[in-house]
């Protein structure tokens, strides 16, 4: 079993698109980051855990699922790096693959020192939009291979069928 630990605010800050959703909205910014990595999930069945920071979001610790991607908002005083770190130590075993998405250059080495492989925020980037390429392509190929809506009847059947529609049952 794969899983891929995400460092949430720091995708936000790295990815162009996110960045400016920010500016705006934080919120939303998680959102679509969310929701890429919801379809990230589906097409690699990894396990997706992402991490924010507490400091965006006021209050105690909260763990949620959101388009079964698992977000945790860290709590007051941890890190998303401390947060992660445990995270891959607790959950690395001889079935599991971990793979943590930061551009922290320190975090990168810190969990690759446990045995986790790396992503940069850019590598997790052009991963996603290749899937949502693919994606993209095999919905279109589906809907172009669909077989028409209609059914061809006989002009002696129409004829009949419309009678029957102007309740003409003869």
């Amino acid at each position: 079993m794969d899983i891929l630990l995400v460092d949430g605010y720091n995708m936000i800050g790295a990815w162009p698109q996110l960045q400016h959703l920010k500016e705006n909205s934080f919120e939303e910014a998680r959102d679509v980051l969310i929701q890429h990595l919801a379809e990230y999930q589906a097409y690699t069945g990894y396990r997706v855990i992402v991490v924010f920071d507490a400091h965006m979001v006021k209050g105690i610790e909260k763990k949620r699922t959101n388009h079964r991607v698992e977000v945790i908002f860290t709590r007051e005083n941890e890190t998303a790096d401390e947060r992660i770190e445990k995270l891959a130590q607790d959950l690395n075993n001889i079935r599991t693959q971990i793979h943590v998405a930061t551009s922290d250059f320190t975090e990168q080495w810190a969990i690759f020192g446990q045995g986790a492989l790396r992503k940069s925020a850019r590598e997790l980037l052009r991963e996603i939009e290749v899937i949502e390429r693919k994606i993209e392509t095999r919905v279109k190929k589906i809907t172009s291979d669909k077989p028409a809506s209609k059914i061809e009847l006989s002009e002696d059947v129409l004829k009949t069928f419309e009678k029957w529609r102007r309740g003409n049952l003869e």
